[in-house]
């Protein structure tokens, strides 16, 4: 199995030949858990949040702590080192993050009934003048990018293209910035020689897609059926994989895509990634779409909310009384 690259423009203004060749190569990719997907998002713009966020981390730990939330199960403002740990592991992972997302929309009684999930952003203002607006254009702009790419995915399942539009309309989308910072300074820093040291032990994520746009370093690797598989987009590409509501709604016909963070032996230094989380609204039904489901194959879950399974899942990685 491979990562494929597939092109987003294909699918919006290529001709039937070409939109079906891009769905078709991201069903294929999707064995993996992975896609390499070209993008549209401004490069120039792309330098400059990674550059803002540099600085955010290169900031004394007091100071970053002012940005931290108390109470927002890792969701909201500043997560120190050591905090997250990978479900079924013992050791917290070697990163720390700053997390936000949006309000409940206007007029919604979305943010009266799940006011935890759509908590106001916290971000560093006072310590990187201009983050908010740009990390907020950031996540609106990440957030299009995977809604538009749930459509290939959905007609790669045999649904209308629009299906997922209505149920990631109002989604607690979260974007998270993470700071890996370099394994010689890690507590743990004594992994088997030979063995990668381990940034982010193996893992799914909880929600439909997420969307790496780019990292500093390398680092970030696929479970294959042989091995761990390099993830190494082409330039202009995004990364897109795979999460465990999909698997979900698909009847296991695509799979979380589980994967981990790892530091090579002898590399050195830190990285930086910016990952967004594409989740449903809340209240959101998480049932098996009618065409994957048959006397063969039966539906491999009872129907749950997107609440609470995020619920479930937050606290079953250390995050839930964060």
């Amino acid at each position: 199995m491979e990562i494929l690259d597939v092109d987003l423009s294909g699918f919006e203004r290529g001709d039937s030949t070409r939109r079906r060749a891009v769905v078709d190569g991201v069903r294929r990719s999707l064995e993996t858990g992975f896609v390499y997907l070209r993008h549209d998002l401004d490069e120039a713009e792309l330098d400059a949040c990674y550059a803002q966020l540099g600085e955010f981390f290169a900031l004394p730990k007091a100071e970053k702590e002012r940005s931290s939330v108390p109470g927002a199960r890792g969701q909201r403002g500043y997560t120190g080192l050591l905090v997250e740990v990978a479900h079924g592991r013992q050791t917290a992972d070697w990163k720390e993050h700053l997390n936000w997302g949006e309000q409940a929309p206007e007029g919604s009684d979305l943010g009266a009934r799940f006011a935890d999930q759509y908590l106001p952003p916290v971000f560093p203002e006072a310590e990187c003048p201009g983050i908010t607006a740009r990390l907020t254009r950031f996540h609106r702009r990440v957030a299009e990018l995977q809604r538009r790419f749930l459509r290939i995915v959905a007609e790669g399942l045999g649904a209308d293209a629009s299906y997922f539009d209505a149920m990631t309309e109002h989604g607690v989308h979260l974007t998270r910035a993470v700071h890996y910072p370099a394994m010689t300074d890690a507590p743990h820093a004594d992994a088997t020689p030979g063995e990668p040291h381990v940034w982010a032990a193996e893992h799914g994520d909880i929600n439909l897609v997420t969307a790496l746009p780019r990292a500093t370093a390398k680092g970030l690797q696929v479970k294959a059926a042989d091995g761990w598989l390099d993830v190494e987009p082409p330039p202009g590409h995004a990364v897109l994989n795979t999460g465990m509501m999909l698997e979900l709604v698909s009847n296991g016909t695509i799979p979380t895509g589980l994967h981990r963070v790892v530091a090579a032996p002898d590399q050195t230094g830190d990285r930086l990634a910016v990952v967004q989380f594409c989740h449903p609204a809340p209240d959101t039904l998480m049932v098996q779409m009618p065409n994957w489901v048959t006397p063969e194959r039966p539906a491999t879950s009872e129907p749950i909310t997107a609440s609470a399974w995020l619920d479930f899942v937050l606290s079953t990685i250390g995050l839930d009384d964060q």
